[in-house]
């Protein structure tokens, strides 16, 4: 989108970081309204985040200005945050393709740009990063500074928590920014708290503090007397005490909107020895009332209209897969007191709004914690409940520790609901739901369930319940199309696959939502189309006869093909001695990148143009 200078005219000359601090600091505020109404322009226009970048403009026209980026490090934590950086470095002109195939990548990324230091699209990333960077620069003793931006979200995450723990004891020069947009730490920003971060983040008080310890230091009592005295001082005025017993000199909250204050606050803090941490209140979706009152709407969002105060309405189509799982959580729920539905910060993505309202007893948001998630789930299932614990699958990724250790080993009735599996689309490749079925497949006492269908979702969702094991299914973004969904659940039999299509020569073996492009595939070959339904176990007896009565086998997967279902197929024939040929199809040995789900299905020879090409080939 080619930047309108009549309209933008400050905007107009910053493309990069170093143009930004050749402006007077008397422009910052007008600049910081030129980018906001920017972002929202474009973004309303090409689809994306858009919440969480409304909130960090003057907080990210302060960084740049006061720092020498990209000499000096920026390690951004949630990567939607930080749609304002990419305008600053470079990316201004190119923001109408994020998130579209071969266009910005929806986050951070060190391919991507020289600003963008660490790539990242998970949370509670960037403070070990951080550390990282600032001990390496330190070796180098260039004088590079290093500054890491996490939302309050991510800090929930123990993985933050762990590398303060350790910046504390290392004492590296670093600034964390604490981005606090949800009221979850402090009360209001008011002009005291402003005042004191001034008196806190300058020279007059740091000066005094250090010499201070100095003076004491030969005069144990007297020095423990003052540093009780600061402390309770300190914790009567900002809440800041926690993080001064990890080792950091807090500084806050002050305003995250007072682009001036920001600016003065960084300038006195860029020089400060040791860890430093800077709390700032921002609001999400700041300058957008209708993003204003309701972040959570606005935080992703399609094309849409800025001058008309609502997101269009989706067209009415099939029920999503998350809607199938919160209907069907719904209605156990109501027969069964025992279940307790846990998600690690995904209400909304994984479709339990409802279930929250109606069943709020049995409702546990952890925030951002999947391996407590997980654990939490192991430990209702010691006390007899039954725990479903609803989770991304690239976020599952992140307790595989407590998954074996906590639940498999053990063999607890622990229900998994693997939402965003296989290809899910714009957010690339941190989110893709690659790998779920590779990694769980190795765990012993696993049963693993993979629906073609809503309908087959539901019944399997039951089944995993009623199992005195762990089980998962794993089910993609969206919908699989029209289906009839069946109100009566049924146990399936476990491990029992169905035989679609009978034809010659060739047996398709479908693992899940790709039977859409596989089902007029097996048509065009006059092939065998089998629904197979159960990763682990296995449909052996089916395997075993399919052999004898064709030439060949073709496995098909939304999954990585290394380890894979189809991985699985051909370890039991090799141990069963069957010397047949398996053609494997499902996500290459790469990352995938961003795109539409039909147009990377494409790409990756997937739908049913590309199945029957792979056959053919």
């Amino acid at each position: 989108m080619k930047l309108d200078s009549s309209k933008y005219p400050l905007l107009a000359l910053v493309d990069e970081p170093h143009e930004l601090r050749s402006l007077p600091q008397d422009k910052l505020h007008a600049f910081s309204d030129e980018l906001r109404d920017y972002l929202l322009t474009s973004v309303s226009q090409s689809s994306g985040h858009l919440a969480s970048g409304l909130g960090t403009v003057e907080l990210t026209v302060a960084l740049h200005y006061v720092y020498n980026t990209p000499e000096d490090r920026l390690v951004w934590d949630v990567g939607h945050q930080a749609y304002p950086h990419k305008i600053l470095t470079g990316r201004r002109d190119q923001m109408h393709s994020i998130r579209q195939k071969d266009g910005l990548h929806p986050f951070p990324y060190r391919d991507e740009s020289n600003y963008d230091t660490f790539s990242v699209g998970h949370s509670s990333t960037s403070i070990s990063a951080a550390l990282a960077m600032s001990i390496a620069a330190k070796k180098e003793q260039k004088g590079r500074k290093v500054v890491a931006v996490i939302g309050d979200g991510a800090m929930t995450a123990g993985m933050a928590f762990e590398a303060m723990n350790h910046a504390g004891d290392v004492k590296s020069d670093m600034l964390i920014i604490l981005n606090d947009n949800e009221m979850s730490i402090s009360e209001n920003v008011g002009a005291l708290n402003n005042h004191f971060a001034r008196i806190l983040s300058g020279s007059f008080y740091t000066n005094i503090r250090e010499g201070g310890k100095k003076l004491l230091s030969s005069m144990p009592p007297v020095k423990e007397l003052a540093s009780r005295m600061e402390e309770h001082l300190k914790g009567m005025v900002i809440p800041g005490t926690f993080f001064e017993e990890l080792g950091f000199n807090y500084i806050g909250p002050i305003d995250g909107h007072d682009v001036h204050m920001l600016v003065d606050t960084l300038r006195n803090m860029r020089n400060l020895k040791g860890p430093q941490l800077l709390h700032v209140k921002t609001q999400k979706g700041k300058g957008y009332k209708p993003a204003e009152a309701d972040p959570i709407g606005y935080h992703g969002v399609p094309k849409f209209d800025p001058s008309i105060a609502s997101l269009p309405k989706s067209k009415p189509g099939a029920p999503t897969f998350s809607k199938v799982f919160g209907d069907w959580l719904c209605d156990m729920a109501k027969d069964d007191k025992r279940l307790m539905a846990i998600t690690p910060a995904m209400r909304e993505g994984s479709g339990l709004v409802r279930f929250s309202k109606e069943h709020p007893e049995q409702y546990f948001d952890v925030a951002i914690a999947e391996q407590h998630a997980v654990t939490l789930g192991a430990g209702f299932a010691c006390e007899g409940l039954k725990p479903v614990v609803a989770i991304y699958s690239s976020f599952l990724q992140r307790a595989y520790d407590q998954l074996i250790h906590d639940v498999a080993l053990q063999n607890l009735p622990v229900l998994f609901a693997i939402d965003r599996a296989g290809i899910v689309g714009a957010d690339g490749e941190t989110h893709q739901g690659a790998y779920d079925l590779s990694f769980m497949r190795c765990i012993p006492n696993m049963v693993i369930m993979a629906p073609s269908d809503t309908n087959e979702c539901r019944q399997m969702l039951y089944t995993g319940y009623q199992l005195n094991q762990p089980a998962a299914v794993r089910y993609p973004r969206g919908s699989a199309g029209e289906c009839e969904i069946i109100e009566q659940m049924t146990k399936l039999e476990v491990g029992k696959a169905n035989i679609l299509r009978k034809g010659e020569k060739i047996a398709l073996l479908n693992f899940g939502t790709l039977l859409q492009y596989a089902k007029p595939a097996a048509d065009e070959l006059n092939a065998t189309l089998v629904d197979m339904r159960f990763v682990k176990p296995l449909d052996t007896e089916l395997l075993d006869e399919l052999v004898k009565t064709h030439d060949r086998l073709v496995t098909i997967e939304d999954n990585a093909i290394a380890g894979g279902a189809g991985s699985a197929v051909s370890e039991y024939l090799a141990r069963q001695g069957h010397l047949k040929p398996v053609l494997h199809i499902g996500l290459p040995d790469e990352f995938i990148k961003h795109g539409t789900q039909e147009q990377l299905y494409t790409e990756l020879k997937l739908d049913t143009q590309g199945i029957v090409a792979q056959i053919n080939a």
